[in-house]
């Protein structure tokens, strides 16, 4: 599978300008000063669909031949890319199909039927999801659009990092989660030409580290179902991703499910800001982490605000 290049992220730019917002960049007092650093939390919570993940699907689906996009567009998903595939193949005007697992939140779900597409559910396991993925290929023909091991997906998720980088001067260090590693996979491409001075941090749960163990290790740990607050991180690299985590990242820190739903809490008390468990993780961990970062300009990646308002973690 090509490895994308920064050609493709300036590509994936002007393809999905008339399709999502450029997100705004915010910042709190009250929060910095607990960290000891100053956060820029770049706000993909208030993307199209409610996540970042819409840009890589943008990408994707508008960068098909009319005869691709004529068979539709399929995918399995936790949740924000399955609503962010739909999104932008209701934008095209063709079909999409999403296999979800069960326990995904029902609000992703709703999201999914609301673009139109079609939501397939399956068990909550890597292998589960991709078995009943297999047979829905099979069934329409649809083109396949991973959640993140997809050169197209990658350079779209990019445009993110670079959106930040021309927002805020003088960045130390970008932080962002990562499960399958695709918005960490297209800062690491967006930066090494925008800005390689930027170290890049991601940041997982503890009770879902494979990626940790992975960097540590020096190969792809995956595991097959782990149980965390932070359901849009429990995918495993894949070896697209893996490929920028190695090579670009400079570490991945971890938190605890409480330090989470803490972090999640704060910025909703704090910024009023909507998101969801995924994207407290960043924080969680630079509150955990304070001397990585201290007296350091971070660029916070706030990657979704898809969260179902009756089964908030905190409750």
């Amino acid at each position: 599978m090509k490895i994308p290049e920064f050609s493709d992220v300036e590509a994936a730019e002007a393809r999905i300008r008339p399709h999502i917002h450029r997100t705004p960049v915010m910042s709190s007092t009250f929060i910095n000063e607990l960290a000891g650093a100053q956060l820029f939390f770049k706000c993909e919570n208030f993307q199209k669909a409610g996540a970042f993940k819409a840009r890589g699907a943008s990408n994707a689906v508008f960068g098909l031949s009319d005869d691709e996009a004529g068979r539709g567009v399929a995918t399995h998903s936790s949740g924000n890319h399955g609503t962010c595939l739909s999104y932008a193949a209701g934008r095209r005007r063709i079909p999409c199909t999403v296999v979800m697992p069960h326990t995904a939140p029902q609000a992703k779900k709703d999201a999914v039927k609301g673009y139109g597409g079609r939501v397939v559910e399956c068990e909550p396991s890597t292998s589960s999801r991709e078995a009943v993925f297999a047979e829905v290929v099979a069934q329409t023909g649809a083109e396949f659009v991973h959640p993140y091991n997809d050169p197209r997906v990658i350079a779209g998720q990019a445009t993110c990092a670079a959106e930040l980088v021309s927002q805020v001067a003088e960045l130390d260090a970008i932080v962002a989660p990562i499960g399958g590693g695709g918005m960490v996979s297209g800062s690491c491409l967006a930066l090494s030409t925008l800005a390689p001075h930027v170290k890049i941090y991601a940041a997982e749960p503890e009770q879902a580290d494979d990626a940790f163990r992975s960097f540590k290790a020096g190969h792809i740990i995956a595991d097959d179902a782990p149980q965390t607050v932070a359901d849009g991180l429990k995918v495993p690299l894949k070896d697209l991703t893996w490929h920028f985590v190695k090579n670009n990242v400079t570490d991945i820190l971890t938190a605890s499910e409480d330090e989470i739903v803490g972090a999640m809490k704060l910025i909703w008390k704090r910024m009023k800001l909507v998101m969801e468990p995924s994207s407290a993780v960043p924080l969680a961990a630079i509150l955990k982490s304070p001397e990585v970062f201290a007296g350091k300009r971070v660029g916070v990646i706030v990657t979704g605000g898809n969260v179902d308002l009756d089964k908030l973690p905190w409750n």
